[in-house]
């Protein structure tokens, strides 16, 4: 497994034609990292049904929006992020776009190499992601595996433009996306889960709701953010919060005990796991 860590790399120089098939949530997270990073948005060229005034604000300075597909000769990369529920009807009407170098990005939840294969030329270099809510704001992290038909050169454009909403991880084994998508594609909700529970918790020790809710939010954000820069593991963080004898040690007993958060936590990503399967059929 490789990483792409740390700064995201630029744009600028980057003279390919990106088709983007989707801009919701994660497509309009992506262009906008993709434009933050320089790249020109007249290379990129968007397929979107509702466009944002953000994005026609994007057209006005060069940005491809609702082109003639014919026009779109040989793009180096298809970007397909729409939900998984329309794939079936959005990826066959991206196959014609598809030219001899082109690779087929997916961020659609759920959709397996294999049907992305069926449903595009013979031979198409297709990536699967898997990327997660914080990509919004550029601190997402996303899993992906290639084909067998993915060159090193489309690898590495691919890894760029993911790159662009926050840390890129590679696999050999598409079977680890179930569990990727249990453990970070759905982990945001997790922590979010913890800020709500944790606020509960604090208006039932006497504080007031209010107050509980702004520890809980700070509290999580900054731990979070603390994880994210301190280079320690987090069990040496939990261990260097933790007194002997404390008020940390007495909730620690509760929370890593035989019923506490560590069997709880493994039943979850187990059950997520699960259902990613079975969605993917």
């Amino acid at each position: 497994m490789a990483t792409s860590g740390g700064g995201a790399p630029s744009l600028h120089d980057l003279a390919a034609t990106i088709v983007l098939v989707g801009a919701g949530k994660m497509g309009s997270a992506m262009l906008d990292g993709w434009i933050g990073l320089g790249l020109d948005p007249a290379r990129v060229a968007v397929i979107e049904p509702q466009p944002s005034p953000e994005l026609m604000a994007l057209a006005a300075r060069g940005l491809r929006l609702n082109p003639d597909r014919h026009a779109l000769r040989d793009p180096a990369v298809i970007v397909i992020a729409v939900k998984p529920q329309v794939a079936a009807e959005v990826v066959p009407a991206a196959a014609p776009l598809v030219g001899p170098s082109s690779v087929v990005v997916s961020i659609m939840a759920g959709q397996r190499l294999a049907a992305l294969e069926r449903a595009l030329p013979g031979g198409t270099a297709a990536i699967r992601t898997m990327p997660n809510t914080p990509a919004a704001i550029g601190r997402g992290i996303t899993v992906a595996v290639a084909n067998a038909h993915v060159s090193a050169p489309q690898r590495e454009l691919a890894g760029r433009l993911l790159a662009a909403i926050g840390t890129v991880e590679w696999v050999a084994d598409e079977a680890l996306l179930d569990a990727v998508t249990a453990v970070s594609g759905s982990g945001p909700a997790y922590v979010f889960l913890l800020a709500e529970t944790l606020a509960r918790a604090g208006a039932a020790a006497g504080l007031p709701a209010d107050l509980a809710g702004r520890l809980a939010r700070a509290t999580v954000a900054g731990s979070g953010e603390l994880l994210h820069r301190s280079p320690l593991e987090a069990a040496t963080l939990r261990r260097n919060v933790t007194s002997p004898g404390g008020t940390t040690e007495a909730a620690l007993a509760v929370l890593m005990g035989k019923d506490g958060l560590g069997p709880v936590m493994q039943q979850a990503v187990a059950a997520a796991t699960r259902r990613s399967r079975e969605l993917a059929g």
